[in-house]
């Protein structure tokens, strides 16, 4: 089997598993209750990961970046790139004197960008957005010598399917300046309940569910310039908007009694008869700008910075009013704010030895209000700051490269919740040349 056939084939089954998961993690993220979940984009994706999530200037032409579309103007003619990227998270959580750990592995990404003109790329790709999974438990003996318990537990994950074009503006030898905009497509199902029960075979026990189903379309847009200093090196200025959205999501509420033994519903208290249980909540996407800017040697290396900005992070989650059947949110948003540096000593196809040609990386990350949780001390702000370090491995014949990831996070703080994670990362860029008439003697 050919090359090109093979990548075709695992396009195609890859894209049927990951849009049939809606689920990316399987461990214990208490974090995730809050909002559409935690999301771990950038650094859960190997081409990122590796130089600390520095990604707005980032652009090559055998790797497709979707965080900044006017990277996709690097694609080059006759050819055709195709990414998929692989992870295993290993995880510590530490909450006051209690820890817990866990492990999991998952589909990072997958990407494939091909020209359309000189002028005109085009990339689409489908990532793993955000992560809702959890289960707490309380369990109390009352005075009258039964136990209660109350579990809260949460499901599910949001992907984001994105198709984007780059544009080619200016491109000659001292001056490049390339713009292009994403059109993502937000699905995915999260549920999340809780449960009131008793050993008293007189409680009535009571579940609280909420179902969340989402199928929105987001949008952001993106520009980079690079400008020759010399002929040794290269000054690369990017940018990536996203504009304010407003966006409408399918919920459905239940409130209802049941039977422990079965799970099987007794009787409905919420909604009321001739009432309907499904509603529309509301999805909110703040103004957020990012920057970065780059200084290269040409072909040997890079040092590079990004900076982020926004009213909040993420997509905002706002219930509909009079349906808060789980009482007021401990979340709430406020101001965020990333930064990134990375260092890269570049591939080089041309080098005379396979250790000259591999490059390498590192590079580090802090991100500032990821949430505000309401605690009896006040809104405690939520952070997170990482590093990480990356090999890129040439693939014995043409562009195409192995990357190998890793990338430490430490989120939030003891008194509340803090997550120590580890993630190991794997992706392969396949660059084919697919679009040359050979020519035979």
């Amino acid at each position: 089997m050919s090359n090109k056939k093979l990548i075709i084939g695992l396009l195609w089954l890859l894209s049927l598993i990951s849009i049939k998961a809606e689920a990316q993690n399987g461990f214990n993220l208490p974090y995730s209750q809050y909002g559409l979940g935690v999301s771990d984009l950038p650094f859960n994706m190997p081409m990122a990961a590796r130089m600390g999530g520095v990604v707005y200037t980032r652009s090559s032409n055998n790797y497709i970046n979707p965080f900044n579309a006017a990277s996709y103007g690097s694609i080059e003619m006759e050819s055709f790139v195709f990414d998929i990227g692989f992870n295993v998270q290993t995880c510590r959580l530490t909450s006051g004197t209690q820890k817990a750990k866990d492990a999991d592995g998952n589909l990072s990404y997958l990407a494939m960008g091909m020209p359309v003109t000189n002028w005109l790329k085009v990339a689409v790709g489908l990532m793993p957005y955000s992560t809702i999974d959890y289960l707490t438990v309380v369990q109390t003996k009352g005075a009258d010598g039964f136990t209660y318990r109350t579990e809260a537990s949460g499901d599910g994950g949001a992907n984001e399917v994105f198709a984007g074009l780059g544009f080619n503006i200016i491109d000659n030898k001292e001056n490049r300046l390339t713009a292009g905009f994403n059109v993502g497509y937000l699905t995915g199902k999260l549920v999340k309940l809780l449960s009131y029960s008793s050993t008293d075979t007189n409680f009535i026990n009571e579940r609280k569910a909420k179902e969340l189903r989402l199928g929105n379309a987001l949008l952001d847009f993106g520009i980079q310039y690079h400008h020759a200093l010399g002929e040794r090196y290269t000054l690369a200025v990017g940018m990536n908007y996203k504009p304010n959205m407003k966006l409408k999501s399918k919920e459905i509420d239940l409130i209802y009694t049941y039977l422990p033994s079965s799970e099987s519903l007794l009787d409905t208290i919420f909604p009321k008869r001739g009432e309907s249980a499904e509603t529309r909540g509301l999805l909110e996407q703040a103004n957020t700008i990012g920057v970065g800017l780059s200084l290269e040697r040409n072909g040997q290396w890079q040092v590079a910075a990004d900076m982020a900005f926004g009213a909040w992070q993420g997509l905002r989650y706002t219930e509909p009013e009079g349906r808060t059947i789980f009482g007021e949110s401990a979340m709430c948003s406020g101001a965020y704010s990333s930064y990134a540096l990375g260092f890269e000593k570049m591939v080089n196809m041309d080098a005379s030895n396979y250790f000259s040609r591999m490059g390498w990386s590192l590079g580090a990350h802090m991100e500032q209000g990821l949430m505000y949780v309401t605690t009896d001390g006040g809104d405690k702000r939520v952070d997170r700051w990482g590093v990480g370090a990356g090999l890129s491995l040439p693939m014995r014949k043409g562009r195409s490269l192995l990357t190998i990831s890793v990338d430490y996070n430490r989120m939030g703080r003891t008194e509340i919740m803090q997550r120590n994670c580890v993630t190991f990362g794997i992706a392969i860029s396949s660059c084919e040349r697919w679009f040359v008439k050979r020519k035979y003697n």
